[in-house]
């Protein structure tokens, strides 16, 4: 069975989120800065350590 990428990510990040239950702010605060980390120029050096 195979499961789309999105699928699983939105699955396991409402499950961390209900069962830890972190403030909101800090869930929109790293998923913004995440995607802004990801578009920037400093992409290339987070690629190695993130595989």
């Amino acid at each position: 069975m195979d499961v789309p990428l999105w699928l699983a990510l939105i699955a396991v990040g409402a499950l961390g989120y209900k069962l830890i239950r972190p403030p909101l702010w800090l869930v929109v605060v790293l998923l913004i800065g995440g995607y802004l980390l990801a578009n920037s120029s400093l992409a290339p050096l987070i690629d190695p350590i993130t595989k």
